[in-house]
């Protein structure tokens, strides 16, 4: 069954310049998706043709199996914040929330709907040029929920939030998904959404470079080493290496395995039955992953 989004051999050029590069992948009901990748490696262009904004060269980019433009009441299906700009300093919140709103043929009452959702009340009637940063990103999430969509797609909306207004979003998020809503959100800092996301699409260049669940992505850590202690540090040594594992005994209570991430050493010590009161990995984090993983080099956005 496809995705609720769905990207198939999209291709997008800018006369000379190849931003995006034969692209697939797909993104299922009810998650968040991270779309990442280095600033530069096509990540806005994609959401662009997903939105129906630009005109892909080659390939589709559709939403509950059909193109942007196609959904009838698009507004309702699918919110989208692309930047947090456009906004007319001289407005306030509240009204820039209502014209949207009658644009989108959306009752008025939502304006102020939304602007609770995002926790904006007590900056309802204040003008968006006083707006921080932050105060915009929230603002533009509030005009994408205008709808109250299924699916929202955000791009680096933590951009200019402080420590608490990047907590609240993950918050966010993760509710909005688990309530059945989907979310593709885009960021080029891994770390940014790790803690909310369950599946990950990388690219660089324009090309996709993994399509994982953050879990395992996560098994990916194989290059340094997984430490456990035990009081039965010698039987748990010699079961993993009866199951083909490279362990070794560093002193009494701790093992020390390479060549295999957290997540399959942790099933395994299950099934061993041989308690562990610490586990730790060495080497390799997310971080690391992502960045190798992109090293090709940029595209363009």
């Amino acid at each position: 069954m496809s995705g609720v989004i769905a990207v198939r051999g999209l291709v997008k050029r800018f006369g000379s310049v190849l931003a995006v590069d034969d692209l697939d992948f797909e993104v299922e009901g009810g998650t968040v998706t991270g779309f990442l990748g280095p600033n530069g490696a096509g990540k806005t262009t994609t959401l662009r043709a997903l939105l129906g904004l630009v005109m892909p060269t080659s390939g589709t980019a559709t939403v509950f199996g059909r193109p942007y433009t196609a959904l009838r009441d698009p507004s309702r299906r699918i919110g989208a914040a692309l930047e947090a700009s456009g906004f007319h300093p001289g407005r306030r919140a509240i009204d820039h929330l209502r014209v949207a709103a009658l644009a989108a043929g959306i009752p008025e009452a939502r304006a102020a709907a939304a602007l609770t959702e995002v926790g904006m009340e007590p900056a309802a009637e204040r003008r968006v040029g006083g707006f921080s940063l932050g105060l915009r990103q929230r603002l533009a999430l509030a005009g994408a929920l205008l709808g109250q969509p299924e699916v929202l797609v955000l791009d680096e909306p933590a951009n200019g939030l402080d420590p608490e207004g990047i907590h609240w979003m993950r918050g966010f998020l993760r509710a909005y998904a688990d309530q059945g809503g989907t979310v593709l959100i885009s960021s080029h800092v891994l770390s940014e959404v790790a803690q909310t996301v369950d599946h990950v699409v990388i690219v660089a260049g324009g090309r996709l470079v993994a399509s994982s669940t953050l879990a395992a992505l996560t098994d990916r850590t194989t290059g340094g080493a997984v430490r456990m202690r035990s009081e039965q540090a010698g039987p748990l040594r010699d079961a993993l290496v009866s199951r083909g594992v490279s362990a070794s005994l560093v002193d009494t209570d701790s093992v020390v395995v390479t060549g295999a991430g957290a997540r399959e050493v942790g099933r395994m010590v299950a099934e061993i039955g041989v308690p562990v009161f610490e586990m730790t990995t060495d080497g390799s984090n997310l971080e690391d992953i992502f960045l190798e993983l992109t090293a090709a080099g940029p595209g363009t956005e």
